[in-house]
């Protein structure tokens, strides 16, 4: 075997925003929809970050008919003076990484965009972005192509368009096919993040438009009531048990903003908010909340006999049941896990909200005791309930302990390293009898499931513990569950690095994908957050040509592809069901790492998809047939 060199010619330097470009997932999270619609997000933050700073209120948005989208704010402009580096600073910060006046907490005291690589990252994932910078009076203009600037500089200033009363910055921006596998921005994302970002700035004006067309809408966000709004709107269709609470602080230069309301189902919906960036996956300040909120619940159900000296505390979750909360800060130098930032890392976060959640709330429930009453009552409720269904399903999986499987039916892996390990969900005992043939008995476990399993949305969480296939799934899974009045659910338990569903590639199999699906969020949505999750995808035809070499394609796209570039005569074979493949067959397209297709799960906003989930998966028929009728035209129809 020859022998590779490694010396100073290997050691390659990625120039410019060559980087981004090279491997843009560290930027965006993905190159699927989720990061597509991230750029839009990117250059909506500049402008709200001119907003915190008190120079901008007023953003458009708008989706263009040729595709691309176009961000306008009021603020004051991006600078174009002449930069230190030679050239006007506008350029500086759109072709250059880690640029930009967030770095000074003089120009900007909080802001979204920290690492100074938002707009530049979308200046290089764009196949041209246009530029109109609106200040002192002037239209300066810029453009790029693939992230490299296209108009000449003069004395290494940007060219005057016109005049202008205005101040601002406009930014014209078109994904690049080249990176993307699609190029169409998610409205209903967009409209959702905006929304949002207009409830968390009570003071700012977004306008939405979308040019597409077939999809012609305006809409102007505004929320003068800012995040008691929100509450009121996330609850919406529910009976609240009390108007929403809404409290405010600072502690050490970090704000600190919280409205909550309970509402009589209980669930819990505690979302956090860092500089109007969504966090996701949570992070300190919303420790500091559950922390606080719970010490205090149980104070004050002490302090006023609700609580006995032999009785125990309620648990965080017992005080939250019910809770609908919004924790929104603004940190001048937050520490977030990642450029997309999904989780907040800063200590001194929790101090500030521990601290105004301690101070705020005792003096609102020392003036409405029956308010505080109500709350009490709530986690009472709710104690009760999670000792019953202890108790309950301490029962029924006693019964059945597993050391991997409770019925016989899961032919586990060789392997115990959950690294390397995976597990498929098949559907039916004869593609489950074919899987088990085809697989790799080292790591890849296959668990069959007897056709559509219980739809968890309707069903009450005793029924679900009952479900011969559900408890068949918590328990090979090994890793607990989270929903309810208890929390066992542990992943580092998780004895599978993936989770693949294999149904087949027709209705019914997408059915039980979503049935599935719903089980997962509802009761382990960790293991989508985290990347756990996948759904297999298994060929619909199989394409015999007289000559050459036989094919699979995976939908009708392809069959119809096919067909227009193929020239000779073919045999065509459609599998009707994972069941006809035989062993070679299903390893070759579905099973084998080397050569199958997955798709992995991903939430990109955690609000709408619960929304969505209860729509669609709930027992309310008219919302539901309401929103298939409004995005029937973005469903995929097998033939």
């Amino acid at each position: 075997m020859a022998k590779t060199q490694y010396n100073a010619d290997s050691i390659t330097v990625l120039e410019g925003l060559e980087a981004v470009r090279k491997r843009p997932g560290m930027y965006i999270g993905s190159v699927g929809t989720k990061g597509l619609n991230h750029l839009i997000y990117e250059i909506v933050d500049n402008s709200v970050d001119e907003h915190l700073a008190g120079y901008c209120t007023k953003i458009w948005v708008t989706l263009e008919a040729d595709g691309s989208c176009t961000v306008r704010d009021n603020g004051r402009g991006i600078p174009v003076e002449m930069h230190k580096k030679g050239v006007s600073a506008e350029r500086v910060v759109l072709a250059t990484l880690h640029a930009g006046g967030k770095f000074d907490n003089e120009a900007y005291k909080t802001s979204g965009g920290l690492h100074g690589v938002g707009s530049s990252v979308v200046n290089a994932l764009s196949s041209h972005m246009d530029v109109k910078v609106y200040r002192d009076g002037k239209i300066h203009h810029d453009a790029y192509e693939r992230g490299i600037p296209v108009v000449e500089l003069k004395d290494g200033l940007l060219p005057v368009i016109g005049r202008t009363k205005e101040t601002g910055t406009q930014i014209n921006f078109m994904p690049d096919d080249e990176i993307f596998e699609r190029t169409r921005f998610k409205a209903d994302w967009l409209k959702s993040r905006l929304h949002e970002t207009a409830y968390l700035n009570p003071n700012l004006t977004i306008y939405y438009a979308n040019r597409r067309p077939g999809e012609e809408e305006e809409i102007t966000y505004h929320e003068p009531d800012g995040l008691i709004a929100y509450v009121k709107e996330l609850n919406s269709g529910k009976t609240a048990i009390h108007e929403p609470i809404y409290v405010k602080g600072c502690v050490d230069r970090v704000e600190v903003e919280i409205a909550f309301q309970f509402v009589d189902t209980f669930e819990e919906n505690i979302l956090g908010f860092c500089n109007n960036i969504f966090t996701q996956e949570g992070g300190t300040h919303l420790a500091g909340f559950k922390t606080k909120f719970t010490a205090l619940i149980n104070s004050y159900a002490r302090e006023l006999g609700i609580l006995k000296e032999k009785d125990s505390n309620f648990t965080g979750a017992d005080t939250r049941n019910g809770m609908t909360a919004i924790v929104a800060v603004k940190h001048p130098d937050p520490i977030f896990e990642g450029q997309t930032k999904t989780k907040l890392a800063s200590a001194d976060a929790t101090k500030a909200v521990f601290t105004v959640t301690g101070e705020e709330l005792p003096r609102y429930f020392d003036r409405n005791l029956e308010t505080l009453k109500g709350i009490i009552s709530c986690a009472e409720k709710s104690a009760k309930i999670r000792r019953a269904e202890e108790k309950a399903k301490t029962n029924m999986l006693s019964k059945s302990k597993f050391s991997f499987d409770s019925n016989g039916k899961l032919a586990n892996c060789e392997s115990r390293d959950p690294e390397k390990c995976e597990i498929f969900i098949v559907e039916g005992d004869s593609a489950g009898g074919s899987a088990k043939t085809a697989r790799n008995r080292q790591y890849q476990a296959i668990l069959p499931i007897r056709g559509k399993i219980l739809n968890v949305e309707k069903a009450s969480i005793d029924k679900v513990l009952a479900n011969a296939e559900i408890k068949t799934m918590i328990n090979s899974f090994g890793c607990g569950f989270s929903e309810g009045y208890g929390n066992d659910f542990d992943l580092s338990k998780l004895r599978y690095n993936k989770i693949i569903l294999m149904t087949d590639a027709d209705v019914d199999g997408s059915h039980i994908d979503t049935l599935l699906l719903t089980f997962l969020y509802r009761f382990m949505p960790e293991l989508i957050y985290n990347g756990h999750v996948y759904i297999a995808m298994p060929p619909l035809f199989k394409v015999i040509p007289k000559r050459g070499e036989e094919q699979y394609l995976y939908d009708e796209k392809e069959l119809e592809k096919y067909r227009k570039t193929h020239t000779g005569e073919f045999t065509l074979q459609r599998y009707k069901g994972l069941g006809e493949m035989d062993a070679s067959q299903l390893w070759e397209t579905t099973l084998d790492p080397e050569r199958r297709v997955l798709k992995q799960v991903e939430i990109e906003d955690a609000r709408m998809a619960s929304e969505i989930t209860e729509m669609l998966m709930g027992s309310e028929v008219g919302p539901r047939r309401e929103f298939i009728y409004q995005h029937a035209d973005e469903a995929e129809i097998d033939a």
